[in-house]
């Protein structure tokens, strides 16, 4: 493998700063997908306290993300790069590549008191850019020898990779892994997550890493609605979950923040015309279905998950965020906060992390 171009161009520089590369692979994996080199100057991100966050501390070694979820929540973060949140934050994936040398030098600064870590609460630290640039083993490792515990969220078979580091680091600190799992369906699959493993493949991930004593659960998200939230779909995908061993479910209804909005809706508009209408009516009061949907989602699949025996998020690393007031706009110059959560409709949808 090579590459078919390598070097600094004022478009480039201009983003991201003098000292950036851009990249192009030419491998089948890579192809069409542009990577811009950076030096991070901080890697621990600081989610602003008025957040509905249930974590204060992310760490992001990519943005951007060939995973290409037409629904994802963080296509918006790409517009403060001046570029699209459509096919740009598929395609032009921004790669820290001293992720792991800043996060040694932050963890062992004495202001630091070991807080919880979250990392794939942005964009996926396990999509198919890991598999080339390999910045977690340098990450988790630096992680572990400070004992300091984190939680992963992922759609990505890649972080079997890791499982050593993870076992030791799960000897030393609090440790947790969640896989992304939505939905069975795989024609739904290959339409609305084209770049990721099949949702067999990440639940076979969740075996093997519950098998080694790695703790691990499921956020089934995104349930779409009028697509994958039948009844009957519900159940089956808790099933399956729970013949996983997952060692818990948390549903979450699909959101559509400004960004993965607009992409989202052309998306459906190509593939289900008949239901663009009903999607303009379920989500014309803002990002969120109404409280009524998510109720009606989430006592189902609880009730799946006490019929298959797998509970509710309840394991360390997890937690309920605390309902906020207000969520102030975000600051352009920190857009990695991860996925907002909508005002809390009661005991409904649990949140991850």
């Amino acid at each position: 493998m090579r590459w078919d171009q390598l070097g600094r161009d004022d478009a480039t520089a201009a983003l991201f700063g003098t000292d950036a590369v851009t990249r192009r692979f030419d491998t089948p994996e890579f192809r069409g997908i542009t990577f811009h080199e950076v030096r991070a100057r901080s890697i621990l991100n600081r989610v602003p306290g008025a957040s509905r966050m249930p974590f204060e501390w992310t760490v992001n070694p990519y943005r951007g993300c060939s995973h290409a979820c037409v629904y994802c929540f963080a296509r918006k973060t790409h517009s403060y790069l001046d570029l699209d949140t459509g096919h740009d934050f598929d395609s032009q994936i921004v790669v820290k590549t001293n992720a792991a040398e800043v996060l040694r030098r932050e963890l062992a600064a004495p202001r630091w008191q070991g807080e919880h870590v979250a990392m794939g609460t942005n964009v996926d630290c396990y999509q198919r850019a890991e598999g080339r640039y390999q910045l977690m083993p340098g990450i988790l490792a630096a992680l572990r020898d400070r004992a300091n515990p984190f939680s992963i969220l992922t759609k990505g078979s890649l972080i079997l990779r890791d499982l050593e580091l993870l076992r030791q680091a799960a000897r030393v600190t609090e440790v947790s892994i969640a896989l992304s799992v939505g939905f069975l369906d795989g024609e739904l699959w290959r339409s609305v997550e084209p770049g990721t493993p099949s949702p067999q493949t990440r639940l076979a991930v969740c075996r093997t890493l519950s098998e080694n004593g790695i703790p691990s659960s499921v956020l089934m998200a995104p349930v779409l609605p009028f697509l994958s939230d039948s009844p009957e779909q519900l159940r089956a995908t808790v099933r399956a979950i729970a013949a996983a061993g997952a060692g818990s479910v948390t549903p979450l209804v699909l959101h559509l923040r400004p960004g993965a909005r607009e992409w989202y809706m052309a998306w459906l508009a190509r593939n289900h015309p008949h239901l663009v209408r009903r999607y303009e009516a379920m989500y014309a009061g803002g990002s969120y279905a109404p409280t009524w949907y998510q109720r009606r989602v989430t006592r189902q699949v609880h009730e799946f998950a006490a019929e298959f025996g797998c509970g509710p998020a309840r394991r360390p690393g997890f937690r309920r965020a605390q309902e906020q007031a207000q969520t102030p706009a975000a600051d352009p110059r920190a857009p990695e906060a991860g996925p907002e959560r909508p005002a809390d409709p009661g005991d409904t949808q649990l949140t991850l992390l």
